[in-house]
């Protein structure tokens, strides 16, 4: 009959393994609920009514995918461009425009809005008039906070006015605000073939840890079963005597 004898090194090396792998799967579980709580938090934000936008912010980030709207005049003198920004497979730029806010609520205050997008060959603003509202308008959009740059993205080039990530109080200075903000505006949608194209805020946060956590239990337990199968011995075989092996010796006795 087959039976289970560990050996000692083995054992001593799978144990440790086993732990660090159920461990790794255990963390991509608690790691896909805080990912999901990210993501309902933010569908909530972004599907409540808009509501007026503070002059000034505890903490930014929890104001981050909010929907707010604002009053104020824009300055288009000192207009932005995010660069390598993509509408429809087509490469372009995103505007970003200061406003100067008139509302009560932020009166006085300057904040960059990122209008939207237009393709490269109406990045310069006279091929696009009427994309430059004058007087007192009102704009609804959405928050969002600096990410920094990431590791693949390049420098921002402020003498030529493309910035491939958003570096607040660098584009605050470029367009001559006294402080840098907390936070950029993202404009809602804009009329159908208005410029700038406004609606470019993405949600993309990519939720893989169940199929990581999958592959993490799946490695421990392929590890216990080569673990198991290593050890599950038969005994070794014994000739039986050949007295009861051989019929004539068997006869004999």
């Amino acid at each position: 009959m087959a039976r289970f004898r560990p050996t000692f090194w083995p054992t001593v090396c799978v144990i440790p393994m086993l732990a660090i792998l159920i461990g790794l799967g255990t963390w991509q579980v608690q790691r896909l609920h805080w990912k999901q709580d990210i993501i309902a938090t933010i569908d909530a934000r972004m599907e409540a009514e808009p509501t007026a936008m503070p002059a000034s912010f505890d903490d930014p980030k929890e104001w981050a995918y909010r929907r707010v709207f604002v009053e104020g005049v824009f300055d288009h003198d000192h207009e932005l461009h995010l660069a390598s920004r993509v509408h429809d497979g087509q490469v372009g730029v995103h505007v970003v425009t200061p406003l100067a806010r008139t509302d009560p609520a932020g009166e006085g205050e300057t904040i960059l809005v990122d209008r939207g997008w237009v393709p490269a060959d109406r990045r310069a603003p006279e091929t696009r008039p009427d994309s430059q509202p004058a007087g007192e308008v009102r704009v609804e959009g959405v928050l969002r906070v600096s990410r920094g740059q990431g590791w693949m993205q390049p420098e921002n080039d402020a003498r030529a006015n493309l910035w491939f990530w958003l570096d607040l109080p660098a584009m605050a200075d470029a367009a001559g605000m006294e402080a840098a903000p907390q936070v950029i505006l993202e404009a809602a949608p804009t009329a159908p073939g208005a410029l700038p194209i406004g609606g470019q805020t993405r949600v993309d946060i990519p939720n893989n840890h169940l199929e990581y956590a999958f592959t993490w239990y799946a490695l421990a337990a392929t590890l216990l079963g080569v673990y198991l199968a290593f050890h599950w011995r038969r005994p070794p075989h014994r000739p039986s005597d050949p007295r009861y092996s051989d019929p004539e010796r068997r006869h004999e006795t």
